[in-house]
Parts: C-alpha cells; sequence; structure tokens
C-alpha cells in the first residue's frame, strides 16, 4: 500500500483500518495542511449499533484524536428507504416513529467513544431527515438525479450482486445511493466536510457522492473505507450464535460484552486489539508472540481494553472480577446476566431447556435439548444430560438463585421475582 505521511493515516495503515481510498495521496496533503471535517453515515435501522459498527467508530474517535472534526450522521431520512448493500432482500419499511425512536436510541452510544460539541474539533451529530425530508421531487431529480448513470449504479455492488443473485431491488432502494451521494454534497457546502468514510460495501455509495459534487460544483471530495471484517472462522464481525453483539448495555450486559471479546478465537486477538483497542503497538506485538494458555493474557487485556471504551472502566474491571470468580473459584460473580422468572412458575417446574433459551444461552428449544444431550449445560454446576428435566423450587441455591450454563464459558442466573 502506498506510503503515507500525515499522522493520521499513518496510524491507520498501521492499524490495518484502511482497504481502499478515491484519492490516498491528495487525501494525505489535505490532511498534512490542516483540520479536515470527515464523517460517517449510521441508519436508524435497529434501537442500538452492534460490534459490526464499532470499526468505523474508532476510526471517527481516532480522526478526532489527531486533531480533525468527525460528523457523526444519523440516516433519519435514508432509513425510510433502506441501504441495499449486501442484502439479498429489502430492508422492512420503518414508521417514523420507529425511526425516531431508534434515532434517540443509539445518539447516546457515540459520547462513549468521542467527543461530541461545537468547540474546535468536537464532533457534531446531524440527522439527513433535516434536508431530506424537505426536498421536492422533481426539482431534486431535474438537478441532481440527471447526473447518476443508470449504467454505472448498475456495475456497483450493492446492485450488482443482488441482480446477479436474481434477488429483486426495488426502485425505492435504487434511490439509495443517490441520496447518500445527496448527503455528501449537502455536509460539503454547508459543513465544509471533504471526506467520506465507510465499510467497504459503501464503496460505490461514496464514490457517487464524489462524483456528484465534482458535477455539480467543481469540488473535490475524498472517500475512505475500511475492511469489511470477518472472524477467522468465516462469520460476520458482531454476529455470534445468539444474535448480535450489541453496544447498549441495556440489550448486552458489559459481563456478556467482556466475554465477547474474552472469548474470540487464537488467530484473531492481533488483529482485534489493533482494531479495538489503543494499546500500543509494541505492547500488542508482545502480545500477539504468546502461545498456548499464556495466550489467554492477551485475550484478557482485549476484552478489559474494549470493554471500558464501550462501558466504562469501572464495568471494565467488575467484569473482569466476575470472570475470574466464576472460572477461577467456582464462585457466582456479581455482574453475571439475570433472568427473572415467576416463583408460581418454579413452584410448577419448569424444563431447564426453556430455561436455556429464555436466558439467551440458546436460541430455540430445539438447540437447548441438543446441547443439554451433548452434555453442554449445567445446572448450578453440575452437569445435566437428561433434556427433559425439569428445574423446580429445589434447586435454589443461597440467596435464593439458580446457576444455569452452557458450556464452562456461559452462565446466567436465575433470580425470582
Amino acid at each position: 500500500m502506498q506510503q503515507v505521511q500525515s499522522p493520521f493515516l499513518h496510524f491507520l495503515q498501521e492499524r490495518g483500518f484502511i482497504h481502499q481510498s478515491t484519492d490516498l495521496k491528495g487525501l494525505d496533503d489535505q490532511l498534512k495542511q490542516g483540520m479536515v471535517t470527515a464523517y460517517m453515515g449510521f441508519d436508524a435501522t435497529g434501537d442500538s449499533l452492534h460490534v459490526g459498527h464499532l470499526l468505523g467508530i474508532m476510526v471517527l474517535r481516532h480522526l478526532q484524536k489527531f486533531g480533525h472534526r468527525p460528523i457523526i450522521l444519523l440516516g433519519g431520512g435514508t432509513t425510510k428507504i433502506g441501504d441495499p448493500s449486501g442484502k439479498d432482500e429489502s430492508r422492512k419499511l420503518l414508521s417514523e416513529d420507529d425511526i425516531q425512536q431508534n434515532v434517540t436510541r443509539i445518539q447516546g452510544i457515540f459520547g462513549r467513544f468521542i467527543n461530541i460539541g461545537q468547540k474546535d474539533n468536537q464532533a457534531i451529530m446531524l440527522n439527513n431527515a433535516d434536508w431530506l425530508n424537505s426536498l421536492n421531487y422533481i426539482d431534486f431529480l431535474r438537478d441532481f438525479g440527471r447526473h447518476f448513470s443508470i449504467n454505472r449504479m448498475l456495475s456497483f455492488d450493492s446492485v450488482r450482486l443482488r441482480l446477479e443473485r436474481e434477488q429483486p431491488l426495488s426502485f425505492l432502494e435504487f434511490n439509495y445511493m443517490i441520496l447518500q451521494a445527496y448527503d455528501f454534497l449537502h455536509l460539503a457546502r454547508h459543513h465544509h466536510c471533504i471526506l467520506q468514510l465507510g465499510g467497504s460495501d459503501q464503496w460505490g455509495n461514496i464514490v457517487n457522492g464524489i462524483e456528484l459534487a465534482r458535477r455539480v460544483d467543481n469540488r473535490e471530495l475524498f472517500g475512505l473505507c475500511t475492511p469489511l471484517l470477518m472472524t477467522s472462522a468465516g462469520t460476520k464481525m458482531g454476529k455470534t450464535a445468539n444474535g448480535a453483539v450489541w453496544l447498549d448495555a441495556v440489550k448486552l450486559s458489559p459481563y456478556e460484552y467482556w466475554q465477547y471479546w474474552r472469548n474470540c478465537s487464537d488467530q484473531d486477538v492481533g488483529r482485534f486489539l489493533k482494531l479495538f483497542t489503543e494499546i500500543p503497538l509494541n505492547e500488542i506485538r508482545r502480545l500477539e508472540k504468546l502461545h498456548g494458555a499464556e495466550l489467554n493474557e492477551a485475550k484478557i487485556v482485549l476484552a478489559n481494553a474494549a470493554t471500558a471504551l464501550a462501558h466504562g472502566n469501572q464495568e471494565a474491571e467488575k467484569s473482569a472480577e466476575t470472570a475470574r470468580k466464576t472460572f477461577e473459584q467456582g464462585d457466582i460473580g456479581d455482574t453475571l446476566p439475570t433472568l427473572i422468572i415467576n416463583l408460581s412458575q418454579l413452584k410448577q417446574g419448569i424444563h431447564l431447556y426453556d430455561l436455556l433459551r429464555q436466558s439467551n444461552l440458546s436460541t430455540s428449544n430445539s438447540e437447548a435439548r441438543r446441547l443439554i444431550k451433548g452434555g453442554g449445560a449445567r445446572l448450578n454446576d453440575k452437569p445435566v444430560q437428561d433434556e427433559l428435566h425439569i428445574v423446580t423450587i429445589e434447586d435454589l441455591q443461597k440467596d435464593s438463585i439458580i446457576k444455569i450454563s452452557a458450556g464452562r464459558k456461559r452462565h446466567v442466573i436465575v433470580r425470582i421475582a
């Protein structure tokens, strides 16, 4: 890859953040001259962000630490259409109320990673509904639609791959890339934004924005994409058998978040340390050289650092202590996930497989039953292999709790309402 001189790009390059750029040398020159404003968009398709969004958030964090200004663009407008990138079918259309609720929920997540405000290089948070909702359709088509070539748009991966798989692409979705291109032009005009950041699946959308600004305003803009992040097992980053790894503590406890990083594969530790922590590279290189049981030290360092960024040092320390108590002492830590059930349910008896499903230790009753039959389920730290085992009030331990486990690393405390 072409060598860069600006501190920000050099940092990203060293740690593996850069996949491709529209003009790396030109961007490097701009970054050397002074503060640059850059944006990244986040559609409000859910009520939380997840680890899949974290790579982009970390890039914005580093951008700010090197003296540049981030714009966090919430997609209150574009969410109404849905980005077809990487999808085989149309996204579910959300109501105005659902989108607004999602915007409200996710905007609070960014403040843990990025300094938001109006001074110097503090990040600003915008919502593209503020300008997209007021567009006049005919005027928009006349003024901007004429700059987009259908032939070119069909060549972009977000469209081409969908059509190659013979999956329908609605006219509504086809408009998404035009609106995102307009977002970039709007931010360039009103906020002096010259750089769009995004994942590699956003390449076509970013290029469209740059070309629109050149044709309409004769304005030079830049794009920078991060790699599509997969685990060494070939799964998409932030996805597990039990669903997404949420950044919102209401949807996923800090302890469970800590465990996600602690349980990563050996092959992923070094890469994740570079991308999702701010630990110096020389220390990461030392940790990468560890083998066998010693590699657990690196995984704990990763879990502590990643959890501290997302949930604060106190929650990271509590999670690490809970893990130590649970695994080293066989004790019950203070921050294990909790499932609340009614006393009447327990008096009647409830299948262990049902508790495993309700606690998200399994995704379904059938999966939970297979886990039990395979010897992977535990009740109060004792193996249970009867798939129809019933948990009763007799299983209550000290402090009126029951501990259920899937394997040796995932645990939930059952409490009585």
